[in-house]
């Protein structure tokens, strides 16, 4: 197996940065959970593996770094035996019936989290606004858990997006219906906004069934993540 070079090295670092991400369309996968899953969903698009085995065997175009390089490589504390290059997909998912939409979320856990959850519950595909978190961060990747490679994701306009679509729009505020007494279709657009500042202004419009979560205590307000797990469940009985 070939060395990884110092070009390569300095070429796969430069990936970290959304810019490169996005001038490239590539991003890195680490850990071997997370390359198993690129294999099994998304091996067309492997550029190439990078593993600090010497003896490591692989059909796609492969490299041996040491440890010490993939502790270089690494955006985590602990540095892990094999990483993937991987293209970026064109995720459309023209005919989604289940959409979670996502306005702002800044937080790469929340918005992974978010994704492992609509994967779980079924949703067909997940709308982010331009000015969400990129989901090709690495936290983002590491925190979907594989998810990000089997649910399609696109950035759009969302007031565009929600204009356009013919589908009713859920959207959680505070002043909306209590959940557990709306009737609840599937074939939905389900809206949730950013951590400090919800859902914006000009798509609370957009909204034909805004709903609130009941709660019972004095939180002033639920984590977003935890937000889209109960709005999530909920459509799933429907």
């Amino acid at each position: 197996m070939e060395k990884l070079s110092k070009n390569k090295i300095k070429w796969i670092r430069s990936l970290r940065l959304k810019k490169n991400r996005d001038l490239e369309s590539l991003f890195v996968v680490e850990g071997s959970k997370m390359v198993d899953e690129i294999i099994a969903n998304w091996s067309e698009h492997i550029v190439c593996l990078c593993s600090t085995d010497e003896a490591f065997q692989s059909r796609f175009e492969s490299y041996h770094v040491s440890i010490q390089s993939m502790k270089e490589l690494s955006t985590f504390h602990s540095a892990s035996d094999i990483l993937a290059v991987v293209k970026k997909p064109n995720s459309e998912g023209s005919d989604a019936k289940f959409i979670l939409a996502i306005d702002g979320v800044q937080d790469p856990g929340n918005l992974g989290t978010m994704i492992r959850t609509a994967d779980w519950f079924g949703v067909d595909k997940i709308i982010c606004s331009k000015e969400t978190v990129d989901i090709f961060n690495s936290k983002v990747i590491q925190s979907s858990m594989g998810s990000l490679f089997r649910i399609p994701i696109v950035y759009a306009d969302l007031a565009v997006y929600l204009c356009q679509s013919k589908l009713p729009v859920y959207g959680a505020l505070l002043e909306g219906e209590n959940m557990y007494n709306s009737k609840l279709n599937s074939n939905a657009i389900v809206l949730l906004g950013n951590e400090g500042n919800g859902i914006s202004e000009n798509l609370r419009t957009m909204i034909t069934h805004p709903i609130l979560i009941p709660g019972k205590g004095q939180a002033e307000s639920l984590n977003v993540a935890v937000a889209a797990g109960v709005i999530l469940a909920e459509f799933a009985k429907s």
